[in-house]
């Protein structure tokens, strides 16, 4: 089984209200998710995205393709800066939470990443990014723990 997944984040200040977009894809399989926080960043979002949509997957072993506009969380994957930043304990990195999270769940799949040009007409992206400042515009909860914010998940 392949699975596409679409991602994108907003916050509307950075920090500030902020939200997650996200579109899952397999054949005729089409899912959107979104969700919205009052304090938070951008970055946070665009990982945040990445997590809710593998963990939306229910096979282990899917292989899976992330699109994602975010040169933060596409290099620090592809390129190796995730691997390092583990092996020093994510000394003095930001999102340590949400990087566990993710390497969790991306334990669970074989995934590779895409980066696309957002705001360039893709459009699985832009739709991502309707969701994304949609939700940012109705935030539920705080998800900026580097500064003192407890962490809450939809």
């Amino acid at each position: 089984m392949k699975v596409d997944i679409f991602t994108d984040g907003s916050a509307l200040g950075n920090p500030g209200p902020g939200g997650y977009g996200v579109i899952l894809q397999s054949g005729r399989y089409y899912k959107e998710l979104s969700a919205g926080y009052r304090m938070t960043t951008n970055n946070r979002m665009e990982l945040l995205a990445v997590i809710v949509g593998l963990e939306a997957l229910k096979k282990p072993g899917t292989q899976v393709c992330v699109y994602s506009d975010s040169t933060y969380v596409v290099r620090a994957v592809e390129e190796g800066w995730l691997d390092n930043w583990q092996s020093k304990d994510f000394r003095k990195k930001k999102n340590v939470d949400l990087w566990k999270r993710y390497l969790d769940v991306a334990s669970r799949h074989k995934i590779r990443f895409i980066w696309v040009k957002g705001h360039a007409g893709h459009p699985q992206n832009e739709k991502c990014d309707r969701l994304a400042v949609t939700a940012a515009s109705a935030p539920v909860e705080a998800l900026l723990e580097d500064d003192g914010f407890i962490a809450v998940t939809p």
